[in-house]
């Protein structure tokens, strides 16, 4: 091979990586975090779990991304470690759908039909297909598929750039006795095991496996060995991902590491048991693109059937690796926030739906604080101001939690609609917070008229018992249209915002008459005022949620050309309801 050829190689290398992670992070932003959304519920028995962790593995193209999710799952208390070990089997199966794709480089006839399935045929035509879809777009899922078909026609151009370029290494005989050495079990394991582990993903290291065997120098003897340190090498990824994390995770990536330790043991035993007295003289067969493809999913599957059974013993084998502590048991207590991990950053549509949940979450304490802050106006107590304060704490704490996790988020590189989920969560979890910070100034403020010894009038009273029931109206609207994403609800929060927005005045502007008659104090009629103003601006906060999640489906609009958007497509809808609403918080007379 002369300087031409190792360049050539070098660059079809570069492309295939290249082609391949373009490719499989594509899949993964098309795929929106669903994939993941269905491996975490849908993981109760183990045989599901297997098939989930296949089919997700064979959709994102890593086995890596698939294993390192399920560590995540279990280090955030998501789902337990048994479930886990169905996803990391499941996954392993998966991943041989790449070498299947890669082998049809190995295709040869003079039949058009076959010579159609060769990548060099037909990658040409994707590639424009998807050059077509790539640079119009500017955003959106076109895009997505653009890149997907792209990075496979790239990943497919560089497989066989590096096939055409080590075909002359063929004809060196020192290429052939070089490979002798992966005759050798621990030589073969090792180099697949370092390979893998520098590239960080088995579909890649097959595949350059796939492309030297264009050669005809591998042997079944000298492949075999190198799979299966490849299956081992995968390991790497979770392995590194689990460090630092709790005792959970470390465990979920030993049971890969021992899932395809065991795994390579067996397999290499039973290989050569067959070998040795069969007679079946395999180890100096020359191996294709097709039989590595072959060997990779034959290792993967048998494997997986032969210790599903034994899950259970495999679980235990890793508890016995990594012993449950007392240490443990008091400090691994999970919070809600450990499902903001780290790891789901590298699957940013699930990341995005673990913050959503903790937004509702959220949204829900700010609701249940304004309900007791309320209260207070009514029965003043300690106990009940001191709650609304630990209330107003909490969701300052999920604010800070959620939006530092969503900012590193944004810093990702993240498909359309998940750059807009993220911007639209950061916007909610900002108004849902001053909620609870209103509610606690409503607190403070019957705090003072409790030390004060300082009571509503009687038409005061009865003109604040409305507005807080417009309020909590409003709220329990946002809260519940925002949990269950009913948009429906949401249509109606504005118009009430409206309505809101003239009982305000009208509460201000009896409060004046009754300061002119001397039915009210100066004292009395400012606390009244700033309590109006909290309630107010609860409503404000609500309608900039609703109006968040409703401007989802119209995001070249401005939120408050959206106000006016939603007045006028839904004119009729929208008088109605401020219509009825104005009826039902009228001030009484």
């Amino acid at each position: 091979m002369d300087i031409f050829g190792i360049l050539s190689l070098t660059g079809g290398l570069a492309l295939f990586l290249y082609g391949m992670n373009i490719m499989g992070g594509s899949l993964e932003k098309i795929s929106g975090g669903r994939l993941e959304r269905l491996l975490e519920r849908l993981t109760s028995q183990t045989i599901l779990a297997v098939l989930l962790g296949a089919a997700v593995t064979a959709v994102i193209q890593s086995s890596s991304a698939t294993t390192v999710m399920a560590v995540g799952f279990v280090n955030s208390g998501i789902m337990k470690l048994s479930q886990a070990i169905g996803i990391i089997m499941g996954a392993n199966v998966g991943t041989t759908i790449t070498s299947w794709i890669l082998s049809l480089t190995g295709l040869q006839s003079d039949t058009i039909w076959i010579r159609l399935l060769k990548p060099s045929s037909f990658t040409p035509v994707l590639a424009l297909i998807g050059i077509v879809l790539y640079l119009p777009a500017r955003n959106g899922k076109k895009r997505d598929v653009g890149e997907i078909l792209l990075g496979f026609a790239i990943l497919m151009f560089g497989m066989e750039s590096m096939s055409s370029a080590v075909k002359p290494l063929a004809d060196i005989p020192e290429f052939a006795s070089l490979l002798t050495v992966f005759q050798n079990p621990l030589a073969g394991i090792l180099a697949g095991t370092v390979l893998t582990a520098i590239l960080q993903s088995s579909s890649a290291s097959v595949g350059i496996l796939q492309a030297l065997s264009i050669t005809g120098a591998f042997t079944y003897g000298s492949i075999l060995p190198i799979i299966l340190g490849q299956n081992i090498g995968t390991c790497v990824t979770a392995m590194l991902s689990a460090a630092g994390a709790t005792k959970s995770a470390k465990r979920t990536a030993f049971v890969h590491f021992y899932f395809n330790l065991i795994g390579a043991a067996a397999f290499l035993l039973l290989y050569y048991l067959l070998d040795t007295f069969a007679g079946t003289g395999l180890s100096s067969v020359p191996a294709g693109v097709t039989d590595i493809a072959l060997i990779h999913s034959i290792f993967n599957i048998t494997t997986t059937l032969l210790l599903l059974p034994f899950t259970g013993l495999l679980e235990k084998l890793v508890y016995l690796t990594i012993p449950v502590s007392e240490e443990e048991k008091r400090m691994e207590q999970k919070t809600e926030f450990a499902v903001l991990d780290d790891r789901f950053l590298q699957t940013p549509g699930f990341a995005v739906e673990q913050c959503r949940n903790l937004v509702k979450q959220m949204a829900e304490l700010s609701e249940e604080s304004f309900l007791k802050a309320s209260a207070l106006l009514e029965a003043y107590t300690k106990e009940a101001a001191k709650e609304v304060i630990q209330l107003e704490q909490k969701t300052d704490l999920y604010e800070d939690k959620i939006r530092a996790y969503l900012t590193r988020l944004n810093s990702r590189n993240l498909a359309y609609q998940d750059s807009q989920n993220v911007s639209a969560l950061l916007h909610c979890v900002t108004d849902v917070e001053r909620i609870s910070d209103h509610a606690r100034n409503v607190a403070e403020l019957a705090g003072e008229m409790n030390r004060r010894s300082l009571q509503f009038s009687k038409k005061a009273k009865e003109d604040m018992q409305i507005y807080a029931c417009a309020i909590k109206d409003i709220l329990d609207r946002t809260v519940h249209a925002l949990v269950f994403g009913d948009e429906a609800r949401a249509m109606t929060v504005e118009p009430l915002e409206e309505v809101i927005d003239e009982l305000n005045k009208e509460v201000k502007k009896r409060h004046i008459k009754r300061l002119r008659k001397g039915k009210c104090t100066i004292e009395l009629g400012l606390i009244l005022s700033d309590v109006a103003a909290n309630y107010e601006r609860i409503a404000d906060h609500c309608s900039n949620i609703a109006i968040c999640m409703l401007q989802e489906q119209e995001m070249q609009l401005e939120a408050h050309s959206y106000k006016s958007y939603l007045k006028e497509s839904e004119e009729i809808f929208y008088e109605t309801q401020v219509k009825e609403l104005k009826g039902k918080y009228m001030l009484n007379s």
